[in-house]
């Protein structure tokens, strides 16, 4: 597995936060590369071979993240409070991405204006300033990653304490957390729902290794699970999937973890389940569409209810294509009956996720398989082809 695109993105916006950064173990995908490119427009000198990357340089010649880089990416946001902590003013277009559901913006600006930031709003671009930021306590109606990755960012160059309520705890926000900590900042709470951040007047510069793709991983294990003999994940930290495990041990799923691996096997009796999508360390919104494949071939019906974002179902409709048996029920459920044979189909990937899903779906499948739209599947996954090839499975691109 390669390392987590999620954990990288928000390590490269910390870049911002000082002079000097190297990681390493960071994916070569296109959500990465568009960091990259919007990070030297704004005048970061950035080199990367492999999965190394080095990006240096504190003068800036723009404060301003255009839309026609913001657009690429939802991640991008993640300039926002680096910015405004360090430059004392940031101009970011509202962001792109996939197209999941609703996903405002409106807890970062919120948690930006208590720290005292000037914030307007107009013509799709959010204007920032602030000469400096001052601590202060904030709770997040609402677990927002990205947004407890902006102002965490933006907290450790603030004046004083700044206090975060409901923060995300996911393990790529944990993993910025030791990056800013090797920085020099001062971050209590790490893994937990509260964070506490006591500002530094600037910080230092720092190397940091990536930690794996969970989302990755989950979505091998998937497919392990459905086709594989015997797959080994390798490159893994199996404790950051262990909501996912612990459904898929339910559903029947045989499989063993060691400290860095997962061995699966094909199971050819899999349960029904219920299933709800929940913020870490609950079950993985990214990884709902790969675990609805899964329940297609479990014997009854299952229900799968995505609470993070609600929208996040248009993979839905492409499945029906290859042959599945779904229904969206009124309550925002879908219910997932099994097993049902797959067949060959032309599908449409919809978002990054989705594509995986399907993808899939159609090394299940009996027959021939064409997802379109695969340039959703190259933002988020490094090699997947290769990767897929490497152990057996019949996929490649048409020209």
């Amino acid at each position: 597995m390669s390392g987590a695109k999620n954990s990288a993105l928000p390590a490269m916006a910390a870049s911002l936060l000082t002079d000097s950064l190297v990681l390493s173990n960071v994916p070569e995908v296109q959500d990465i590369l568009s960091m990259g490119e919007l990070l030297m427009g704004m005048g970061k000198t950035g080199r990367h071979e492999g999965d190394h990357w080095v990006l240096e340089g504190s003068r800036l010649h723009s404060c301003e993240a255009s839309y026609e880089l913001v657009k690429k990416m939802r991640a991008s946001i993640l300039v926002l409070g680096p910015l405004l902590a360090r430059y004392g003013e940031v101009k970011v277009a509202y962001p792109g991405g996939c197209n999941i559901g609703a996903r405002p913006v409106d807890l970062h600006i919120e948690g930006l204006k208590k720290m005292g930031a000037k914030i307007d709003v107009e013509h799709g671009t959010i204007h920032a300033t602030a000469r400096r930021l001052q601590g202060t306590e904030i709770h997040f109606d609402k677990v927002t990653v990205t947004g407890t990755e902006n102002l965490l960012m933006a907290a450790t160059l603030a004046q004083g304490t700044t206090v975060i309520n409901n923060a995300a705890r996911e393990p790529e926000v944990t993993d910025l957390v030791r990056l800013l900590k090797k920085m020099g900042a001062r971050i209590g709470g790490e893994g937990s729902d509260t964070l506490v951040v006591e500002g530094v007047e600037s910080l230092g510069p720092a190397e940091h290794r990536i930690i794996p793709d969970r989302i990755e991983g989950g979505t091998f294990f998937v497919l392990g699970a459905l086709c594989a003999d015997e797959l080994v994940v390798r490159n893994l930290e199996p404790l950051h999937l262990k909501s996912l495990l612990s459904k898929a041990g339910e559903a029947g799923v045989s499989f063993t973890q060691e400290a860095d691996l997962i061995r699966v096997k094909r199971c050819l009796s899999l349960k029904p389940l219920d299933l709800e999508t929940q913020p870490y360390p609950g079950f993985p919104t990214d990884m709902q569409a790969q675990f609805m494949v899964l329940l297609t071939q479990a014997e009854g019906r299952s229900l799968i209810r995505e609470t993070i974002f609600p929208g996040r179902y248009h993979h839905v409709d492409e499945l029906l294509r290859l042959g599945a048996s779904l229904k969206k029920r009124e309550n925002g459920e879908v219910m997932v009956s099994g097993p049902t044979p797959l067949s060959g189909a032309e599908v449409t990937a919809t978002d990054l996720r989705a594509s995986a899903c399907l993808v899939i779906a159609g090394l299940l499948a009996s027959g021939v398989s064409v997802v379109n739209d695969i340039h959703h599947l190259e933002r988020g996954y490094e090699r997947l082809v290769d990767k897929i090839r490497s152990v057996g499975g019949d996929v490649g691109y048409l020209l």
